[in-house]
């Protein structure tokens, strides 16, 4: 990890900037960026090598300074803060009092007035107007605008003619100009800064609360814990199988030490008391407790966890005292990937925020230009303009509009500002942001905004069976034995062939028998089954449909298979070479929920389909209990098939989400428009997934659909917004019916619209 000190953000659109600069880097994973304290919180990949230097460098393309600081070193960034916190009130004091001298005591056309508003207004430039002045100024060093640039010119075309038309009117022959007793516009350029400011500190404090669930799971982990020194005379070996195998120590006798969580290493014993947070990912060695995982599953149900049980750093141990051993630590624990996994979704850019962008990044241009256009027309012809003010002003306001030399640029300055592209560059991160964090909130992990995207326009979801639709938990309800082969006892030869395989039913199979038949030449395959030599014949355990293709007569058990598949088991077979021996009924009980979250899919306008490996009398079984059409059932599907089956409904214009959790389920989790992987999911599940659910029920998967949809919506409404008013500002300005305060004003509001709508997700049910 890597902390960096970056000057020159003055706005979250600075440091939207300042994020897919660093991002962009080779090596980095993610980047964090505090505009309140001026600095970066940069996070490498594990298998690269940090280049800060190239970090630096990248910052500094994109118009910002940094420098790397010590991350246990105080930056100087909360002096800054403190700084522009002043400079912020230097502003709102100098712009109230002059209001209050203009408006309430009508003081404007007072040298002495004018004057003071000259200095008063040039401290508010020059302090609080500084980081608006470098902003724009390093991005026109390397050849850029941005919103810094509109809002210095805005102001200092104000206070640059009001200074001109002050200082002139000390002139004899100038004095009928602007001096003397005519209207200077030093309070609209102090406004403009101190508005514009004001608006940023209050976005900030407003966007801190969108990232609120973030900052919950950076403050889960504590600090210290208390690692245990056990003694060699007073500890004994575990009972074989206790534990995560032979061999590990019971504590009896122990000495505890306070230490830093950074201290502990893979394999160090550590206690929990009543009310402690986990510190580190580890595995129970002794003692039995409930431990409440509501902040990383969303779950409010506390888990049961006893020897062998995992922790997970964060987590509160709830009533009983616990012993668990270190097996992750750092940015290796399920929480510092959860959290990289937040980040990566809230500094992430969706597809839709091109459109901004490319807006944006021609914006200013077109904006100065239409600014110098309306400042000479109401300066050199202003007859002309005021004529189409006045015929206008029967359908919006009266407006008094300037006259004179002033209204160039005041007009000029007051398009400018209302001009500021800022909510268009913040209606889709802060959405994103917001969606990404509620979701996180409930157990939901979404992987980018692309995903958010994706998710948001689903029309099919697609489940897989085992897991997913069912438990997980299969056990052999029934077996058949075929009678008449003696080559061995069918029980024991398929415990002995499912022994070693992963696949839970042939967990579930290999748990009928201790007995062990020694075989040569085992191997998987997937979605198939397994198969292994037992002289002098070839021995498999698997699907029907395998054994069916590998030429086993199957019509010994078909009345066995009909009775079990209507019942939703899967029949797995057993065969000696073109012999089948016996059968087995496997069944998985279907999750209490997944009929509720079906028919919640379906009222939420989705088509359900299930896909699976069973034969199709148990898909269709399964399906009946959950509710899914029978038309939408598709059995005795390989798991490179379900890929194709993802293609098929592509191709018919639909956009699928695939929710699966197994090995198997890689191909069509990658392959669907959006991959779902529940909790359980294997680690390669995970990797193909854009969406992966901490809840240990699929229940989160309409609410995943939902929340998503919600966010998509969101994104629409604050671009429309931000179009809207750009589209509405600008004309009006340039017409001279809004002035520079109330630009500035508008400007800031418009912000605070697009961000206050995207933290009603925060809420959303």
């Amino acid at each position: 990890m890597t902390k960096l000190q970056v000057n020159g953000m003055t706005c979250p659109n600075c440091a939207r900037q300042v994020t897919d600069a660093i991002q962009s880097v080779p090596g980095v994973r993610s980047a964090i960026i505090s505009l309140k304290n001026k600095n970066a919180t940069v996070r490498w990949s594990s298998d690269a090598q940090p280049d800060v230097p190239a970090v630096i460098e990248a910052v500094k393309q994109a118009g910002y300074e940094a420098k790397e600081v010590r991350a246990d070193t105080s930056t100087g960034c909360e002096t800054e803060h403190t700084n522009w916190q002043l400079n912020l009130w230097l502003g709102v004091f100098v712009t109230a009092f002059l209001m209050i001298g203009e408006w309430g005591f009508s003081l404007g056309p007072k040298p002495w007035f004018q004057w003071l508003s000259l200095a008063l207004a040039g401290a508010v430039q020059i302090f609080a107007g500084a980081p608006f002045y470098r902003g724009a100024w390093n991005q026109l060093k390397i050849g850029s605008s941005n919103m810094d640039a509109l809002v210095a010119l805005g102001s200092t075309t104000a206070f640059g003619y009001s200074t001109w038309a002050l200082l002139a009117g000390l002139r004899p022959e100038t004095s009928a100009l602007q001096g003397g007793g005519g209207h200077l516009y030093f309070m609209e350029a102090a406004a403009i800064i101190t508005l514009i400011s004001t608006g940023h500190w209050l976005e900030a404090r407003v966007g801190d609360r969108a990232s609120g669930a973030l900052k919950s799971l950076l403050n889960l982990a504590p600090q210290t814990a208390r690692k245990i020194s056990p003694h060699p005379a007073s500890s004994h070996p575990l009972p074989a199988g206790r534990g995560e195998g032979q061999g590990e120590r019971r504590v009896i006798g122990e000495n505890k030490t306070e230490v830093p969580v950074a201290e502990l290493k893979i394999g160090d014993l550590v206690a929990l008391k009543p009310g402690d947070r986990v510190p580190v990912d580890g595995v129970v060695m002794e003692g039995d407790s409930a431990v409440d995982e509501a902040m990383l599953t969303g779950e409010s149900v506390p888990a049961d966890k006893k020897s062998g049980s995992e922790l997970f750093t964060g987590t509160v141990n709830l009533n009983g005292r616990l012993v668990m051993r270190v097996t992750a630590t750092g940015e290796s624990t399920a929480l510092a990937h959860i959290i990289a996994a937040v980040q990566r979704a809230q500094t992430s850019r969706a597809d839709i925020q091109r459109l901004g962008d490319r807006v944006s990044s021609v914006f200013v241009p077109v904006v100065v230009v239409i600014a110098i256009a309306a400042g000479l027309w109401w300066g050199l012809a202003p007859e002309s303009a005021g004529g189409i003010h006045g015929a206008l002003a029967r359908f919006f306001w009266h407006a008094h509009a300037p006259a004179g030399v002033a209204a160039g640029f005041i007009i000029a300055a007051a398009v400018l500002i209302i001009a500021c592209p800022c909510a268009m560059g913040l209606a889709t991160p802060a959405a994103i942001m917001a969606g990404a964090n509620a979701a996180a909130r409930r157990g939901i992990l979404i992987r980018d905004g692309v995903a958010l995207e994706k998710a948001g326009k689903i029309t099919a979801v697609v489940f897989d069976k085992t897991g997913t639709i069912t438990e997980g938990k299969p056990g052999v309800a029934q077996v058949w034995e075929n009678l008449q082969s003696a080559i061995c006892n069918p029980k024991f030869l398929a415990a002995s062939l499912a022994r070693h395989s992963t696949h839970p039913i042939g967990q579930a199979i290999a748990k009928i028998s201790d007995e062990i038949i020694e075989l040569a030449g085992w191997k998987e395959i997937r979605g198939c089954g397994v198969e292994a030599k037992i002289q002098p014949s070839t021995a498999r355990l698997g699907s029907l449909r395998w054994l069916e293709e590998s030429g086993v007569d199957l019509a010994a058990g078909e009345k066995f298979t009909a009775e079990w598949s209507s019942q939703g088991a899967t029949i797995v077979g057993l065969s000696a070479d073109k012999i089948l021996l016996g059968l087995f009924a496997v069944r998985d009980a279907v999750k209490p929920n997944a009929a509720k979250v079906v028919g919640q899919l379906q009222q939420q306008g989705f088509k359900t389909f299930l896909v699976t490996g069973d034969n199709s009398l148990t898909a269709a079984s399964i399906a009946k209990q959950v509710g899914i059409a029978a038309i939408n059932v598709f059995a005795e599907v390989r798991p490179e098939q379900k890929a194709e089956f993802m293609k098929k409904l592509q191709a018919q214009g639909e956009r699928v989400a695939f929710v699966g959790d197994g090995l198997n389920d890689a191909p069509a989790l990658t392959q669907a428009d959006l991959g779902i992987a529940v909790s359980r999911a294997s680690d390669i599940a995970r990797e193909a997934a854009d969406i992966i659910l901490l809840k240990s029920e699929i229940e989160a998967v309409p609410e995943a659909l939902g929340l998503a949809r919600a966010t998509l919506r969101t994104i629409k409404q604050n671009l429309f917004w931000a179009f809207f008013y750009n589209a509405l500002g600008v004309p009006l300005a340039a017409l001279g019916f809004i002035s520079p305060i109330f630009c500035a004003a508008a400007m800031g509001a418009s912000d605070l619209i697009v961000i206050g709508n995207a933290l009603r997700l925060l809420r959303w049910r």
